[in-house]
């Protein structure tokens, strides 16, 4: 119980239902003061994000260059195709699916007979450097610390990635849910609240069937190729993905799915490698989510998408993904950058992603470990046949 009430899904579920009662029934006061922090938060948030990829893409990128050759590029290869599968194939079905359920431009149309919500005062916080500057300057950095062994500079890296953590860890997660609470009670003051959870729980719908048939699909590839029962090996499984349900963690659930994916014919050499590793770089589940939220919100804003925007932010997140910490929200934080570089969104919509991210967090954690286990299944027989 005291787990259940510690973790961040519980306190995100709290800060929607307080917030929306709070902008429903408590005086303007009360939120015009949500309303400036929910300003504070969003310059702050703008300031850290350049941060976050430079201290989460550097050191990723930089640790491709050690490991175990073969192996190390078969794994992250096939982790990395397997990313990309999941967010393409998300969009080409929410981009049929979503319009059909989601009515375009309702959000703008509320927000021209919004009642206006103006902030005590604002504090602006210039980021140092620009989103994109800071992808391209991780990418470079990290390119170029891979192949040295004792660089200095890669261990400054090391020390940044563990500042930007504690960054994440002690001061943006634990005050998400009080954003999120500001955003929520925004939108019941304007009178949106309904327009908003029609939308959610539509969503939230949709990308459970679509988790449930990624991992279908993972593990008949896997089976075809391995030649094995593929229902059978997503059976053996079964406990690794209700153990990620419950704990919200790839990492905590890294026991589990390695003696499953030993029942499903794996070797313990490959299993003690391809899992842990899976559980860093191998994010299809997270994908999925961000894909088809990403879609879901420039529908109801009314914004206009199509392949090539998100050719270009899919094959990014997939990288973005291998960079992202290993705490609850973690692949939305690491996501965020990229939704408002090449995505375009604002403040307000990146609270309605991290809402609508951790509100999934658990079955995509699922869909993400269970997928460890297929990868694993094909490295093995590929290493099995050199």
């Amino acid at each position: 119980m005291k787990r259940i009430l510690n973790s961040l899904l519980f306190k995100v579920v709290i800060a929607i239902i307080l917030g929306l009662l709070i902008g429903l029934f408590l005086p303007e006061w009360v939120n015009r003061g949500l309303e400036t922090f929910k300003q504070l938060f969003s310059e702050f948030l703008g300031f850290a994000i350049p941060l976050i990829i430079l201290g989460l893409i550097m050191p990723a990128i930089a640790d491709l260059g050690k490991g175990a050759g073969k192996l190390l590029l078969t794994t992250a290869a096939l982790a990395y195709g397997s990313t990309l599968f999941s967010g393409f194939s998300t969009y080409f079905v929410v981009s049929n699916v979503f319009p059909t359920i989601i009515e375009p431009q309702n959000l703008n149309t509320l927000k021209e007979n919004a009642v206006e919500l103006i902030p005590y005062f604002s504090i602006g916080i210039p980021p140092v450097l620009d989103v994109m500057t800071a992808l391209v300057l991780a990418f470079l950095i990290g390119l170029g610390l891979a192949p040295l062994e004792n660089s200095s500079l890669k261990r400054i890296t090391v020390d940044f990635q563990k500042i930007i953590m504690m960054l994440i860890e002690k001061v943006i997660v634990p005050l998400l849910p009080l954003f999120i609470l500001s955003i929520f009670s925004a939108i019941a003051y304007k009178g949106q609240v309904a327009s908003v959870l029609d939308v959610f729980v539509k969503i939230i719908g949709v990308i459970f069937v679509l988790h449930i048939l990624l991992m279908l699909v993972q593990y008949v590839i896997a089976g075809l190729f391995t030649q094995k029962n593929p229902i059978k090996a997503l059976l053996n499984m079964m406990p690794a993905y209700f153990t990620a349900l419950g704990t919200q963690s790839s990492a905590a659930t890294i026991p589990i799915t390695l003696k499953q994916t030993e029942k499903n014919g794996v070797s313990a050499k490959i299993a003690n490698f391809v899992i842990p590793l899976g559980a860093t770089i191998h994010l299809a589940g997270s994908t999925m989510k961000i894909v088809a939220c990403a879609i879901a919100l420039m529908l109801m804003q009314g914004l206009g998408f199509n392949f090539g925007m998100f050719a270009g932010f899919i094959m990014m997140l997939g990288i973005a993904m291998v960079a992202a910490p290993g705490v609850p929200g973690g692949a939305i934080m690491a996501a965020i950058g990229i939704l408002q570089t090449m995505l375009g969104f604002d403040a307000e919509a990146q609270a309605l992603m991290i809402a609508l991210y951790i509100a999934m967090d658990s079955f995509g954690t699922a869909a993400n470990i269970t997928g460890d286990g297929a990868i694993a299944m094909v490295v093995d027989k590929i290493l099995k046949k050199s």
